[in-house]
């Protein structure tokens, strides 16, 4: 749990991040990427996917930039993933480095994708040197719970947003003792939180991508909060959650009820 609303160090691994994270996934251009970094966006999600990232990356690590901190991962079965190793020595060949900060098994939708090969090929990595932290990202909150107590993983992405608040009560009241670091994403739920449902009073205010971020930063269960803008606009937007602080009571309120009524669309892939 972190005391600093714009830094904290990631879990146990005590790690400096900035607690606005990027992930280049709408390719927002190399500009932008290089941007985030000069202001402050230390930690940087690279996905095999994102050429951009990986690209930039690269060229911060060959000049020498010590505070960057790289994230990666690979996916399991059912999304094509094949070999862990394979991927992590891909990973590391691409990105022109000896180890990767955090490594993450991707898109775990059942337990039974972590299986204790899965588990061991990952401490495996930890214990070698070649990568800092090991975790997984998924949606089963009582899995994520399970794995928080067992202590095996340093870190956990999770969903968390306006909308989908069950971590408060299945994943963080189980973070300690052994306080693996807590990456989230879709603050935004796919941007669904930008918009006006269909339940919600005309000539009410609907929340700024801002206050989606300020949303999730002002828990301080979460050590880093991802981003994935489309531009250097929305980057700069983005990143004026971290410069406004915490939300006030009020407004914490108002995103409350306004994510119950995002949730209770109940659209099929959420």
């Amino acid at each position: 749990m972190n005391t600093d609303f714009s830094t904290a160090n990631l879990g146990n691994s005590g790690i400096p991040v900035h607690r606005m994270g990027l992930a280049a996934t709408y390719r927002p251009g190399k500009a932008a990427i290089h941007e985030a970094i000069d202001r402050g966006v230390n930690f940087v999600f690279c996905y095999g996917f994102d050429t951009q990232a990986m690209s930039v990356v690269r060229d911060v690590l060959k000049a020498g930039r010590k505070d960057i901190v790289v994230a990666t991962g690979a996916y399991n079965l059912i999304w094509g993933h094949t070999n862990l190793r394979r991927t992590l020595e891909k990973r590391l060949r691409k990105l022109g480095t000896d180890h990767i900060d955090v490594f993450l098994f991707l898109g775990v939708t059942k337990r039974k994708h972590l299986t204790d090969e899965v588990k061991s090929e990952l401490v495996r990595f930890r214990e070698e040197g070649k990568v800092r932290c090991i975790g997984i990202s998924g949606h089963d909150r009582r899995f994520h719970a399970e794995l928080a107590t067992e202590g095996v993983l340093d870190t956990m992405m999770m969903r968390y947003n306006a909308a989908h608040r069950g971590a408060e009560e299945e994943i963080f009241p189980h973070l300690q003792p052994h306080n693996p670091g807590v990456i989230s994403y879709t603050a935004t739920r796919w941007s669904y939180l930008l918009r006006r449902p269909k339940n919600w009073p005309k000539g009410e205010r609907v929340p700024t991508a801002a206050m989606c971020y300020r949303f999730v930063l002002s828990n301080p269960n979460v050590d880093v909060c991802l981003t994935a803008p489309s531009n250097v606009k929305q980057l700069r937007e983005n990143l004026a959650a971290i410069e406004a602080g915490p939300l006030s009571d009020e407004d914490m309120q108002f995103m409350r009820t306004f994510g119950d009524a995002v949730h209770a669309q109940k659209k099929y892939f959420m």
